[in-house]
């Protein structure tokens, strides 16, 4: 693997005594991760006049900092304010600001969650805690509010608690495991939690969210991907915003994963300055799938407090959408979502292609602007469904099928279900109505 000068250099300043090495032991980089400004001085060449510290300080105070040297390392320090690691990684005075729209927990995580680390959303699924430790903490996370406090670390009594819940839940086919980064974990920890989460009959899938590939590479050793390998089928999702990140070291840990039969994906945040153009995200998406990533998400910057310098208008997102759908591969366009405030999930948000459609034709545009129709089936019988299934004229044998309620959309579109309408809670007019019909009785 690389040792580049500079990584060299900054090896030296940490301890003379260290090299190649120790640069590529993942535990020497979490040990001597970079803490407080002095030592980003010192080991960037980056310096702050006394002003500036004083701000950089108060910061702190409130989102605390921690950058690995390998990430460190990708500074540009001679254009260091338009760096887009340097942006995504060191204090900012202006998280600082908290807008009134912008929340602690802006996605109602601890809201949906029957018991402690765990966030149960969606029907079969659910977000697993397992950690609030992170290789690097990112300016621009979600759960700033939890991560490296020391008071919000699980224990592994949560942890239990956690698996017993996954354990009663049969509905739930698909646990991520975040945080924090599950990779921070020891190779122990981290195997006795996905044994006890495979034994599980009703989980068919495990994934993993983590951004070691990007900020800690290094962390992807043999060890770990031949305990991931015990436990298929995994998913892992990375957290690549920018090409820059995608260096020699993070495709080699990339590599290993992949060929260990592991599918990855990408989850990218749409951020102002960092990668908020369409040219930028192109080329990551490219690098992405040349690397067997898929792109996955590209996330609108959620409403957590401190945020507003990141966020972009949601048209930037659109805007960076029309210059992927149809300008590159399909499977290299990730889906723009923006996870809903309140816990309502993730929205997909994408450019317009129906223009009109009538009883037989659908009018649709097309990504270069050309305008087209679709015409309808003239004889299609729809099979309606009334849950008679022994009557149904469809192949149902699907083996261990499984039936569950509708929701929301779905539960308007059935035929089985006769409601009609979706009501938001506290609607006037309808309160209005009930007032009128308890006078009349």
């Amino acid at each position: 693997m690389i040792f580049t000068k500079r990584q060299q250099e900054i090896t030296q300043k940490i301890d003379p005594q260290s090299g190649k090495e120790e640069w590529l032991n993942w535990k020497w980089q979490v040990r001597n991760s970079v803490k407080t400004i002095d030592a980003f001085e010192a080991l960037s060449g980056i310096h702050f006049s006394e002003e500036e510290k004083v701000e950089l300080e108060k910061t702190q105070e409130h989102f605390p900092l921690s950058i690995t040297p390998y990430y460190l390392s990708l500074i540009k320090k001679e254009n260091y304010k338009n760096d887009p690691v340097f942006k995504q990684a060191f204090l900012d005075n202006r998280e600082l600001i908290v807008s009134s729209s912008e929340m602690g927990d802006p996605l109602s995580e601890d809201h949906d969650s029957p018991v402690p680390g765990i966030t149960h959303r969606y029907p079969d699924r659910v977000l697993f805690l397992v950690s609030n430790v992170c290789a690097m903490y990112c300016r621009h996370c979600t759960r700033k509010r939890k991560v490296g406090d020391v008071d919000s670390i699980p224990g592994k009594d949560q942890i239990k608690q956690g698996i017993e819940y996954i354990k009663n839940t049969p509905q739930i086919r698909d646990v991520l495991l975040s945080g924090g980064d599950p990779f921070m974990l020891s190779n122990d920890y981290l195997d006795w939690i996905l044994s006890e989460i495979r034994a599980i009959p009703h989980v068919q899938v495990i994934r993993i969210g983590t951004r070691t590939p990007v900020v800690l590479p290094y962390r992807i050793t043999n060890d770990l991907v031949n305990i991931l390998k015990k436990h298929h089928p995994i998913w892992i999702n990375t957290h690549f915003n920018h090409p820059r990140e995608l260096t020699s070291s993070a495709r080699y840990a990339l590599a290993k994963l992949a060929n260990a039969g592991i599918p990855l994906g990408n989850q990218s945040v749409l951020l102002a300055d960092v990668n908020d153009c369409p040219r930028i995200m192109k080329e990551l998406v490219h690098r992405l799938v040349m690397n067997r990533v898929r792109p996955y998400y590209l996330y609108q910057c959620d409403l957590s407090e401190g945020l507003s310098h990141f966020r972009t208008p949601v048209g930037k997102g659109i805007e960076i959408m029309e210059n992927l759908i149809g300008h590159t591969s399909g499977f290299a366009v990730p889906t723009y979502v923006i996870d809903a405030p309140g816990g309502g999930g993730k929205i997909p948000v994408m450019p317009n292609y129906v223009i009109s459609w009538s009883a037989n034709k659908v009018i649709l545009r097309n990504y270069e602007g050309v305008i087209t129709t679709y015409q309808e089936p003239d004889n299609y019988t729809p099979t309606l469904c009334d849950r008679n299934c022994k009557s149904c004229n469809l192949e149902l044998e699907l083996n261990d099928g499984e039936e569950i309620n509708a929701i929301g959309i779905e539960q308007l579109l059935s035929d089985y279900d006769n409601t009609i309408s979706l009501i938001p809670a506290n609607n006037e007019r309808l309160k209005r109505r009930n007032n009128e019909e308890e006078e009349d009785k």
